[in-house]
């Protein structure tokens, strides 16, 4: 299953879109927290081990 940022959670570091391999995570409109793109996630977990707030979580 594609992993999701929870908004709350997350700290707007970057840290996930660049270590994802599909560029399937961008900042919202906002640029307050970033979202994965559910079609584009491969489900890797690339972004999970690099986010440092623990923020990523599968569906």
């Amino acid at each position: 299953m594609p992993h999701r940022i929870l908004k709350d959670e997350c700290i707007a570091c970057g840290a996930c879109a660049e270590e994802c391999p599909e560029e399937a995570i961008s900042e919202d409109e906002s640029g307050d927290f970033y979202v994965i793109d559910p079609e584009l996630c491969i489900d890797c977990g690339s972004c999970v081990e690099v986010c440092p707030s623990d923020a990523i979580v599968e569906e």
